[in-house]
């Protein structure tokens, strides 16, 4: 990975931060091998740049792909059976989908065309081979840009092999990245005639490493640039016994990192071996927590932190900078040093410790007015959530730790739409657990619960044997929530008298038992039952029950916006159409803030809904698209329920019919691309600026000059490229396109391409 990129969403490119240097003829390479072949690795020693190279060539050419280009990275992973998870995340498609992660992935790419990055392959390199190979042979459209140490190996597969950087004796790139580099330590510095040949010598003595120039570069700070040279020169005559042969590229980059492990303290250097336990991001807190003890206190490690982050070892990153995260690279070498020290089993046994911690506090406080700021928190550390399931997983005697960490994190799974994964990890409970045992029955029932959502009958079975367990466990809360979610379950299989009874049997229990978490959850689900019963008083009295129970001033989230929801749902159907979108404003505002997509997809169905009755027809349309994405995370739009689906067709014929299938896809199109904040800003009233587009051309009007430009452009040239290869100036060039943005009117010259093809007649279809 680079220390060069901030990310956006998952699977969108992220943005650079720092200057790119040279490397033209290697984006070249890579172009012309995506034109030959489908299947293109771009390989090389770690350090060298193989991910900012290939970042960089996906944007040069995400204008040839109509549906662009989708980032996964694998630094974080860990499992190779995740894999298609994570690779369905970054595509945005559903967590909540019952199917098999890789058969709806493929579904989903089958009618694309898409550039796959897959980055940091190595340590995957057969789970990624794989998943490439059975990409490029059930699609057409789609091809694959992969980076690894090491080719994949897969048919047809297109290797780019990356050199470090050039040194001449006159410069070259790997002295303008030094340069570069060195003003951010020094911004004063330049290279000049009279330290140029103490810049070129480091950079050929680093062989032109890019990773080994950046750490070398920090050194400025505490040496002047001769006697960096100087210290560098020894410590290399030191490995090579004094002779003139170079070192194999991969021993150089080891020797950079040494020696800047060499130049830290005592204390930042066992900081950086014990950091090496976070498979993700972390934040002084956790390094607290994780990595004190011994001749490391606690009130210490801030210190070393900042001693580590000043020599580039530790990088920055998040809103404010406030968390942490090392290299692949350098994370390995802290990850040796570990072993080395016999600390390995201990730090990550203390890893686990914190997670197991942290999620058994977000399940115990709940209801809490903590539990967005809890969640938001808990989702900042989902690769080392993973990373400490696997743990405890594996480590011996570790199952029932393994138990309840899963277990503790039922509602994170809901809340991150993360329905998919949470059933996988359930699955090796039970499998863990086949006996009839309480961690058994918890983890079929919160299994149950996930997969109610993705309206999967085999919810139903899970559901009945928890009951049966807790039953003969005679474990009152156990057997209330089963039967909790039993009623979900019957609740979306339409089955409403056998709902009811599981729901009355389960208020018994609960009450008895003062279980305030299972009984507003069950609340919500009996109004939610009411009010597809026809039984709309009934629903919204319950449900401000459940408000009720929550508190006046209560900030807990997931809970209270379904209960908003259920109540707006309710008064739709009652024709209080006023009351109705007050309640689903105020329910959509909460899933906002909170950060829940499938509730934020039940919100805007309910907005949509009143503004089609309402008459607000390309209003109701682009928030039905809005919604389109966020149903990704349950696998079913509104739960598969037939009177829900019901009101959701009925707002769409009387779309199609009011505003006609071109504007209807069009609208529906743009609402599905729109960021969740302008969504919600317009869904609840407090955007003023009209998102809504006006209704597009039905033909481009592009004269034969400009349509030749904008397919150049669809083909990720430049528009310098473009004027060479047509023979006329770039300013002609310039000014072509922004007549060709204009007539298509798309922002930008990357939605050219889906744009032309909209217009050659592809139509979005959003229905099934």
């Amino acid at each position: 990975m680079t220390l060069a990129l901030v990310r956006r969403r998952p699977g969108e490119l992220p943005v650079e931060v720092t200057g790119f240097v040279g490397r033209a003829r290697e984006l070249a390479r890579v172009d012309e091998a995506l034109r030959q072949a489908r299947m293109v690795t771009v390989t090389g020693p770690g350090g060298v740049g193989k991910t900012r190279i290939a970042l960089r060539a996906a944007a040069r050419l995400a204008g040839r792909y109509g549906h662009g280009v989708r980032l996964v990275e694998l630094s974080d992973l860990r499992d190779p059976e995740l894999l298609p998870h994570t690779v369905a995340g970054c595509l945005g498609l559903p967590e909540g989908d019952p199917r098999p992660p890789l058969d709806a992935v493929l579904d989903h790419l089958r009618e694309r065309s898409l550039l796959l990055i897959l980055d940091t392959c190595e340590h995957l390199v057969d789970a990624c081979a794989m998943l490439s190979d059975i990409v490029l042979h059930e699609t057409t459209g789609v091809s694959v840009l992969a980076t690894s140490r090491q080719p994949l190996d897969v048919p047809g597969e297109h290797i780019c092999q990356i050199a470090p950087l050039p040194v001449r004796d006159t410069g070259g790139d790997a002295v303008e990245l030094f340069a570069q580099r060195a003003r951010a330590v020094d911004p004063g510095f330049t290279v000049h005639d009279g330290n140029r040949a103490d810049v070129t010598a480091l950079c050929r003595r680093l062989d032109g490493m890019p990773l080994a120039i950046e750490l070398a570069t920090v050194r400025l700070r505490v040496l002047p640039l001769d006697q960096l040279v100087a210290r560098l020169e020894d410590r290399f005559r030191l490995l090579t016994g004094g002779r003139r042969t170079a070192l194999p590229r991969h021993q150089t980059l080891r020797t950079a990192i040494e020696w800047s492990h060499e130049l830290c303290t005592a204390q930042e250097q066992l900081l950086w071996s014990r950091l090496s336990v976070f498979a993700g991001s972390f934040d002084i807190a956790a390094a607290e927590e994780v990595c004190s003890g011994g001749p490391l206190p606690r009130e210490e490690i801030l210190t070393a932190l900042v001693g580590l982050v000043d020599k580039s070892v530790v990088q920055r990153e998040g809103e404010g900078g406030s968390r942490y995260r090392m290299l692949d690279t350098l994370r390995e070498y802290g990850a040796e040093h570990l072993e080395r020290r016999g600390e390995q089993s201990r730090m990550r046994e203390r890893h686990c410790a914190r997670h197991l911690r942290l999620a058994e506090d977000f399940d115990r406080h709940f209801l809490a007015d903590e539990q967005i700021r809890r969640y938001h928190a808990l989702r900042e550390q989902h690769a080392d959530i993973r990373l400490a399931i696997e743990y405890a997983l594996v480590a011996p005697g570790k199952d029932r730790e393994a138990a309840a960490l899963v277990g503790s994190l039922w509602p994170y799974w809901h809340i991150a739409a993360l329905h998919t994964e949470g059933r996988y990890w359930y699955a090796k409970i039970t499998d863990r657990f086949p006996g009839a045992v309480r961690e058994r029955a918890w983890a079929l029932a919160q299994s149950a619960y996930l997969g109610a959502f993705q309206a999967d009958p085999k919810a139903l079975e899970e559901a009945q044997e928890c009951v049966r367990i807790a039953d003969a466990l005679d474990d009152p809360v156990l057997a209330g929530r089963g039967r909790v979610y039993l009623n979900l379950s019957l609740t979306f299989m339409e089955r409403h008298e056998e709902a009811a009874r599981a729901a009355d049997e389960a208020h018994r229990i609960l009450e008895e038992a003062q279980d305030v978490v299972g009984l507003v959850t069950l609340e919500t689900q009996i109004g939610y039952m009411r009010q597809l019963g026809g039984q709309f008083d009934a629903a919204v009295e319950i449900c401000e029950r459940g408000l009720g129970r929550l508190g006046e001033h209560s900030r807990e989230g997931w809970v209270r916006g379904y209960l908003h929801f259920v109540i707006g749902v309710s008064r739709f159907r009652r024709g209080a159409y006023g009351q109705s979108r007050a309640s689903g404003v105020t329910a959509l505002r909460i899933k906002h803030e909170l950060g829940d997509a499938v509730g934020m997809g039940y919100c805007l169905e309910l907005l949509a809904w009143l503004a089609g009755h309402e008459g607000r027809h390309e209003e109701a349309v682009w928030l039905l698209g809005a919604a389109d994405p966020l149903w990704a995370g349950a696998g079913a739009r509104l739960g598969g329920t037939s009177r829900m689906e019901e009101c959701h067709q009925d707002t769409v014929r009387a779309a199609r019919e009011a505003l006609g299938e071109k504007r209807y896809a069009e609208l529906r199109a743009d609402g599905a691309k729109r960021p969740q904040d302008e969504v919600v800003a317009l869904a609840t009233g407090q955007e003023t600026r009209v998102l809504i587009p006006a209704p597009r051309p039905r033909c481009h009007d592009l004269t034969p000059r400009e349509r030749e430009v904008a397919l150049l452009a669809c083909e990720g040239l430049s528009n310098r490229e473009i004027a060479e290869r047509l023979v006329i100036s770039k300013r002609t060039v310039d000014a072509h396109l922004e007549r060709i943005l204009a007539k298509l009117s798309v922002p930008s010259r990357g939605e050219i391409a889906a744009r032309l093809g909209e217009l050659d007649g592809s139509d979005y279809d959003p229905e099934p």
